[in-house]
């Protein structure tokens, strides 16, 4: 099962967010950003707001959002069937099924006729099930996800969830609900748990609503360890244990919610609706006056990466799979390469085979020689072929000789080639994983269909259609503007076209990487400006992960491309070099443009 952070305490707490602003509010738009996320454009009497409903397995949720979604270019069947049977109509409730991560929101909306019907969008956020259905008198119109008879069969937790059937709750956990249970239901279930039981799996397994990240801060809370054990809390200790579950459940039914968000190494780890003093200085708890704000920062990198991946996906296999013929060719051409540096013998063994034609008869399958290439003028060995003449065998290792000398040139500028090639193909991956949307990997799909490595468009019209992104944009605390090429394409835009010579051009060392051009309008650049775009340039690149990465950086002037060179392809001379420390908080805090 996916660990989901959204638990049902916590999503009450979005739940209690959300009706506050939602009650009565209209949509204006529909969107379907991705296969599970649905987005409702709503006018609300505070304003216009988006409604993001996402039934994606490993980020389910509901909350208001502010992100930026690149929308395909035709919207999906189950986007137009919203659009079909909710556009115009007005929220009326809702409401969160007790203890459950499912949430009912109810819709009043016009039918054909022009009637005033209701409607219901109903998201079931329960981890690998989840699921999104528009429902119309309890009757399922659509879903996101389709669950047949067959799929059904035999297991009592699924049901059957395809259009036309009628809609049902999920089967309830086998678990108590805390909030019904009094004190002394609370500890007839505590006297009955195994004393051996660590206190927060007891908790986890016995009441439903809780996750485990709430349970063990319980358990820590009441025995200052997570994994503290029932029988060492003692009877006092256990006594608290069921305080901290009473007054956590007292401050869910207030709706007293402190959204937090867990920080770990500079990355959001997790989320909760309370402050969490179990990881200790380990460690940094950011708080947000909203759930919605929380998790649009949790889920905002994520998501962009999981988005990347999806839709590069047809990119990296193009790109993979040229790169590994690529490194095959390279290989056989090594060994064919390796094989070419005896060639001078096969020159010996023709001269020796020369020298001894006198006592040579044709059918010889060997000759047994001086070998006046030795310094001891020991004896060698030569095979022949006894299907040539004396003099055809030596004519054919002088040829084998000129063959290999051939090979030899002709196999070290094939090789120089596929390096580069090699080199090139190794780029355009880096720059799939820089890409922030669609237009990013059309632009990159452009840069391969005219390489050669992608057919092109069929359609007259979609050969015409071209694309293009800017590149990154940052300014450096000086206030001095650095551009950061997303692509190959970017790269020689900005340093071949964009940028004058005089400007600062930075690229990591050997490795592959963004060109980055600081702006110096003409003046010298200060020190500070320097090191903030080095720290750009070792980010973008493939060095990201490392300790240290080493920077070259130099005048524009200095940048050449060669003719007949690949996209982003360039040389450099008289260049000075930075070793500076990848840091991703340093490049949040430059001012981006």
């Amino acid at each position: 099962m996916i660990p989901v952070p959204l638990d049902a305490l916590c999503l009450s707490g979005v739940v209690h967010e959300l009706n506050t602003v939602l009650i009565g509010a209209k949509i204006d738009k529909i969107y379907q950003p991705a296969r599970d996320e649905i987005i409702l454009a709503l006018r609300a009497h505070s304003g216009n707001v988006r409604l993001l409903l996402s039934a994606n397995p490993t980020r389910p949720r509901i909350q208001l959002t502010r992100i930026s979604r690149e929308n395909p270019d035709a919207p999906p069947m189950f986007c137009m069937l919203l659009r079909k049977y909710l556009s115009g109509g007005r929220i009326l409730s809702l409401t969160q099924l007790p203890m459950e991560r499912v949430v009912d929101i109810r819709f009043e909306a016009l039918s054909e006729l022009g009637d005033r019907v209701e409607r219901r969008l109903v998201l079931e956020a329960i981890s690998h099930r989840t699921n999104l259905l528009l429902l119309e008198k309890d009757r399922i119109l659509d879903c996101t996800r389709h669950v047949g008879p067959e799929d059904a069969a035999g297991d009592d937790s699924l049901r059957v969830l395809q259009p036309g059937f009628f809609y049902r709750f999920p089967p309830a956990q086998k678990k108590e609900n805390p909030a019904d249970l009094d004190r002394q239901e609370l500890e007839r279930l505590l006297n009955a748990a195994p004393e051996q039981a660590q206190a927060d799996q007891w908790l986890l397994d016995t009441f439903s609503g809780l996750a485990p990240l709430v349970c063990r801060e319980l358990a820590c809370q009441t025995g200052g360890v997570t994994d503290v054990r029932l029988h060492q809390l003692g009877d006092v200790g256990r006594m608290r244990l069921l305080d901290a579950l009473e007054t956590l459940l007292d401050h869910v039914s207030e709706n007293r919610f402190t959204p937090t968000m867990i920080v770990m190494d500079g990355k959001p780890k997790d989320f909760t609706f309370l402050p969490i003093t179990q990881y200790g200085p380990a460690v940094q708890l950011e708080t947000f006056p909203s759930f919605s704000g929380m998790m649009d920062r949790f889920y905002e990198q994520r998501e962009h990466m999981d988005l990347i991946r999806q839709r590069g996906q047809d990119l990296i296999r193009s790109v993979t799979s040229a790169r590994d013929r690529v490194a095959r060719k390279l290989a056989n051409q090594e060994k064919e390469l390796a094989s070419t540096q005896d060639r001078e013998r096969l020159r010996q063994f023709g001269d020796i085979i020369t020298s001894n034609l006198h006592q040579m008869e044709r059918g010889m399958a060997r000759l047994r020689a001086v070998d006046f290439y030795d310094p001891e003028g020991a004896e060698v060995e030569i095979p022949l072929d006894p299907l040539l003449t004396p003099q055809q065998n030596a004519a054919k290792y002088y040829k084998n000789y000129n063959r290999a000398k051939t090979a030899q040139k002709m196999l070290t500028v094939q090789l120089e080639k596929g390096r580069q090639e090699l080199e090139y193909l190794n780029s355009v991956l880096e720059s799939i994983a820089l890409a922030e949307g669609e237009r990013d990997l059309q632009e990159i799909r452009q840069e391969l269909t005219e390489t050669g490595y992608l057919r092109r468009p069929a359609k007259a019209k979609a050969r015409e259609k071209r694309v293009s992104s800017k590149p990154l944009e940052f300014y450096s605390s000086a206030g001095l503007r650095i551009s950061v090429g997303k692509n190959n394409t970017q790269n020689d835009l900005l340093t071949c076209k964009l940028a004058s010579k005089g400007d600062i051009w930075f690229h990591t060392q050997k490795i592959h990487g963004s060109h980055v051009i600081l702006w110096t309008q003409g003046e010298p650049p200060d020190a500070q400006s320097l090191q903030e775009a080095a720290c750009l340039a070792a980010w973008f690149s493939q060095g990201r992960e490392s300790g240290k990465v080493a920077v070259d950086y130099t005048p524009v002037k200095y940048v050449k491309k060669p003719g007949g060179a690949r996209p982003g392809m360039v040389v450099y001379t008289t260049y000075e070099t930075a070793l500076v420390t990848p840091d991703e908080t340093l490049v949040k805090q430059l001012k981006r443009g």
